[in-house]
């Protein structure tokens, strides 16, 4: 029976990530430990990979899978990461809350969560409290590992008033399978539509190759930044932390892999301080503020290329809290949303 009541409280809690079968402080004071009902997501998304020995491959479904790859990296980057846990640009709540959907299709949970837990990592990066440190918890734990522990699943949503705020955030992040259903949706119509005009494909083949292949590579690029980002590459700044520097990272992610810049300024939109360090996300956040959809990026401090201590009036990007509190308060009244 107890195995019963555990199942269905899996299932509930895959369906509604609010959910759980103890309060919320009993799930956190849980053990680092791996939870096999956690488990069966990750495992439908690697076996799904193996339905290209049914459905076959195709150049349509191969190049679907790479440009949802890519695509989908940037919603992690540039939405998930330099906004929803930075704030380094602003927009509108419509931009936001289509963000916020877009961003769910990466299949990473939701937005809040996701800000929330971003946000615990800079604040005790590579010290006993950080859930994916490689430091602390080797390279497997802090790779895949620590998502598969009850203990880190609940949002804190005390942690992300700035966002919480928000119903239509706090909606998203709780179902945020809507995003499985939505990207699901569209494959399916996309194989649809190919077939119509020809072309030697179907809707289960793109669903295979644009979401479980494409899902599976995007979710090992964005926890290589977890689990390799504090292990390898260089060091510019002398950062209370080990993060470090990777070219080969940063195309991978397209521009996260400047790790240690992005450590010592978290408030920056752009990561690559440099012409030569590649930071494709930026371009894009760059190119879209063009548009007039987000703006106010933050630059880039002085004293990044002075490679000096952090003046007092920069000091809040040492702390991804206070960085947000300040930008808020420096945000024109109803002006936007995201300072």
């Amino acid at each position: 029976m107890n195995s019963l009541k555990k199942g269905w409280h899996a299932l509930i809690s895959a369906l509604d990530s609010d959910h759980f079968s103890d309060p919320i402080e009993v799930v956190r004071a849980q053990p680092e430990r791996i939870d096999p009902a956690r488990c069966v997501s990750f495992a439908v998304l690697h076996l799904g990979c193996l339905g290209i020995i049914w459905v076959g491959v195709g150049a349509w479904a191969v190049w679907t899978a790479v440009a949802l790859y890519f695509i989908r990296m940037f919603f992690v980057t540039g939405i998930y990461h330099r906004y929803f846990s930075h704030k380094t640009y602003s927009t509108s709540r419509f931009v936001q809350f289509l963000m916020a959907l877009a961003g769910t299709t990466c299949v990473q949970r939701g937005p809040l969560w996701w800000a929330y837990v971003h946000r615990h990592h800079h604040r005790h990066s590579d010290e006993p409290p950080d859930m994916h440190s490689p430091v602390q918890h080797g390279f497997w734990w802090s790779h895949i590992g620590w998502i598969t522990s009850n203990k880190n699943h609940p949002t804190d949503y005390t942690k992300i008033k700035d966002l919480a705020k928000y119903p239509e955030l706090r909606l998203l992040n709780r179902y945020d399978l809507l995003g499985s259903v939505l990207l699901l949706s569209l494959l399916a119509i996309w194989g649809a539509v190919l077939r119509s005009y020809g072309v030697d494909t179907s809707p289960m083949q793109m669903i295979v190759w644009g979401y479980f292949v494409s899902t599976t590579f995007l979710f090992h690029g964005t926890a290589c930044i977890n689990s390799m980002a504090h292990v390898f590459g260089s060091r510019r700044y002398d950062t209370k932390d080990d993060s470090r520097n990777s070219f080969l990272l940063a195309l991978i992610t397209l521009g996260e892999g400047w790790h240690n810049n992005h450590h010592r300024y978290m408030s920056a939109t752009r990561q690559g301080f440099y012409w030569w360090e590649i930071d494709i996300t930026y371009y894009l956040l760059k190119a879209i503020s063009w548009t007039g959809l987000i703006w106010d990026l933050k630059g880039v401090p002085k004293s990044a290329y002075e490679n000096q201590e952090v003046p007092a009036d920069e000091a809040d990007l040492e702390d991804p809290e206070a960085a947000v509190i300040a930008a808020a308060a420096a945000a024109k009244s109803g002006a936007s949303v995201g300072a």
